[in-house]
C-alpha cells in the first residue's frame, strides 16, 4: 500500500461518514477521498493532507468552518491514544445511525441483496461499562506523551494497559478505562503499583523477556470477578507474593488464576491454567440459565446486549416444538441452550474442544436434555453423515467468526435447504458476501443490527433468510 508523504490543503470539506478507525470521511468536488482525524459527520473543515494512500488521503483539520451537532466531548482521558474507543467524540445516536447505515450499505452493495424489512438498530442502555472481559498488557516500553518527553525528569518506562495502535511493543498506561465496571480499574492500578514498588520485571515484547506478561479481568452481571495473571516465566516466590497481595487486597475476587507462558504469543488457549484461590470459574445468568465461564471460555462481551441479540434471533426463527435446529459455530452453546426449550432438539457444532466441553457441561448444569454438541471443523463435519445422524434441520442458526462462513459450509447449507436460516454476524461485509452466494435459493426477509460494542465501529447484525417458494 502506498504511503507517500505529501503536503496538500483543501477547504470547506463536508464530513459525510466515519470509518472503522474513527476518522471522518470527506470527498472533494473532484471526487478525492479524505480520511480526517478528529472529525465526525456534519463537520465542515479546512484540512491539511499529509499522506497519500491507495484510494484516499490522510488528513487533519486546520480550521473548523462548522462543528457538527453530533460532536461530543470524549469521556476518557486516554481517548486518541489507546485505540480502543475510537468513537467517543461521536454522539451515541450518531454512532448508532452510522452503524445502521453501514450494515444496510454492505448488504445492498456488497451482497447486492434486497432486504424485505430492515428493523431499527437496537442500542445499548448504557454505552459505557458494558464489557465483561478486559485484557491488559505489561510492557517495559510505555508509550510516552510529548509532554512527558519534554519534561526534565526521570520517567518510569514500565506500564500496564493497551497496545498503542501500530506499535506492538509499546503500551498506553491506562489510569481509568470506561469499558468495564469497577473494581476493574482499582484491581489493575493496584497490581501495577505493587509491581512498580517491588521492581518486578515487565514484559519486553521485542526481547521476549521479563516476568509479568498480561492481566485478564472478567466479571458477571451479578458481580462475580475472575482475575488471571499471565507470567512469562516462573518465579514461585514473586508469583505467590503478588497473588497473595491481590487476594488480600480484593477479597471479592472469587476466581484468582495464573499461567506460565513462555511461548512467542500470549494466547492462553494452549496453556495450562492454575487456580491460586477460589473457584476455577465464574457464573453468568441468562434468564434462568446459568453458564460457567472459565479463563478460556467464550461468552459475549456485552452480556446485557447478548440477551437482546438472542431474543432477536429467537424472534426471527419463530421456532416450533417439532423443529430440528442446527447451531453452527456454537461456541460454548449459549444460543443453542437458550433456544432449546422452544424446539424438538438443537445440535451445536464448534471447532474448539474447550468450548464444546463447556457447552456440554452447561447443558448438564441446566438439565437440558435435547441439546447435543459435536466437535469438529465446520467445513469437514457439517456433511451428509452429520445430517443423517441428527436429521434434517428445519432451522439453522449460524454465528461465524469475522471472516464469515467457509464456502463448503455455504454449499452444504444450499444442499440441505433448511426452511429458515438465521445468520448472526459481527462483520456485515463478510455476511453480505456469504448471502450473495445464497440468494439463488434464499431471500432476505428481515435484518436488524444490535450494538454490542458502543464507542467502537463494531456492530452485530442478524438476518433472517427464508427458502424461496420454488425451492420448497
Amino acid at each position: 500500500m502506498s504511503r507517500k508523504k505529501i503536503n496538500k490543503t483543501e477547504y470547506g470539506l463536508d464530513v459525510i461518514d466515519i470509518n472503522s478507525k474513527g476518522l471522518g470521511v470527506a470527498k472533494s468536488k473532484k471526487g478525492v477521498v479524505y480520511f480526517i482525524k478528529n472529525t465526525v459527520p456534519g463537520d465542515i473543515v479546512d484540512i491539511h493532507a499529509y499522506k497519500k494512500r491507495k484510494g484516499h488521503f490522510e488528513a487533519e483539520p486546520i480550521k473548523w468552518v462548522k462543528r457538527s451537532s453530533q460532536r461530543t466531548k470524549p469521556t476518557c482521558e486516554h481517548f486518541g491514544l489507546c485505540g480502543g474507543c475510537k468513537l467517543q467524540h461521536f454522539s451515541y445516536d450518531g454512532q448508532l445511525n452510522s452503524k445502521e447505515k453501514g450494515v444496510i450499505n454492505n448488504l445492498t452493495h456488497i451482497g447486492k441483496l434486497k432486504i424485505n424489512k430492515s428493523l431499527p438498530i437496537v442500542g445499548a442502555e448504557n454505552p459505557f461499562y458494558y464489557r465483561n472481559k478486559m485484557e491488559f498488557s505489561f510492557s517495559n516500553k510505555r508509550w510516552l506523551t510529548t509532554d512527558e518527553i519534554k519534561e526534565d525528569a526521570i520517567i518510569e518506562h514500565r506500564g500496564l494497559g493497551f497496545h498503542k495502535p501500530g506499535m506492538w511493543d509499546k503500551v498506553v498506561d491506562i489510569n481509568k478505562c470506561h469499558l468495564q465496571a469497577n473494581p476493574s480499574n482499582e484491581i489493575r492500578n493496584a497490581i501495577r503499583s505493587y509491581a512498580l514498588e517491588k521492581k518486578l520485571a515487565f514484559f519486553d515484547h521485542r526481547q521476549q523477556s521479563g516476568f509479568l506478561r498480561t492481566l485478564m479481568i472478567r466479571n458477571t452481571l451479578a458481580g462475580e470477578i475472575m482475575v488471571l495473571i499471565q507470567f512469562y516465566k516462573e518465579d514461585k516466590e514473586k508469583r505467590e507474593l503478588l497473588l497473595n497481595f491481590i487476594q488480600n487486597k480484593f477479597p471479592e475476587i472469587i476466581s484468582l488464576m495464573y499461567c506460565i507462558n513462555s511461548k512467542g504469543n500470549d494466547s492462553i488457549y494452549d496453556q495450562k491454567i492454575y487456580c491460586h484461590s477460589g473457584n476455577e470459574f465464574i457464573t453468568e445468568y441468562l434468564d434462568k440459565l446459568q453458564f460457567r465461564i472459565t479463563p478460556k471460555s467464550f461468552y459475549q462481551t456485552n452480556p446485557k446486549q447478548a440477551k437482546i441479540l438472542y431474543d432477536v434471533a429467537k424472534s426471527f426463527a419463530q421456532l416450533k416444538s417439532t423443529d430440528i435446529v442446527y447451531d453452527l459455530y456454537t461456541g460454548t452453546g449459549t444460543i443453542a441452550l437458550y433456544l432449546a426449550k422452544y424446539c424438538a432438539k438443537v445440535i451445536g457444532i464448534e471447532s474448539v474442544s474447550e468450548a464444546i466441553d463447556s457447552a456440554k457441561l452447561n447443558a448438564e448444569i441446566n438439565m437440558i436434555k435435547n441439546a447435543s454438541f459435536e466437535l469438529g471443523d465446520m467445513k469437514d463435519c457439517f456433511n451428509d453423515d452429520f445430517i443423517s445422524r441428527y436429521g434434517k434441520a428445519d432451522v439453522v442458526i449460524t454465528d461465524p467468526p469475522r471472516n464469515g462462513m467457509h464456502k463448503d459450509v455455504i454449499k452444504q447449507l444450499l444442499k440441505l435447504e433448511p426452511k429458515k436460516i438465521v445468520y448472526i454476524s459481527c462483520n456485515s461485509s463478510t455476511q453480505a458476501r456469504d448471502l450473495e452466494f445464497m440468494k439463488s435459493k434464499y431471500e432476505v426477509v428481515m435484518s436488524q443490527a444490535v450494538d454490542m460494542f458502543p464507542q467502537t465501529h463494531h456492530v452485530e447484525n442478524i438476518v433472517l433468510l427464508k427458502l424461496n417458494s420454488n425451492n420448497e
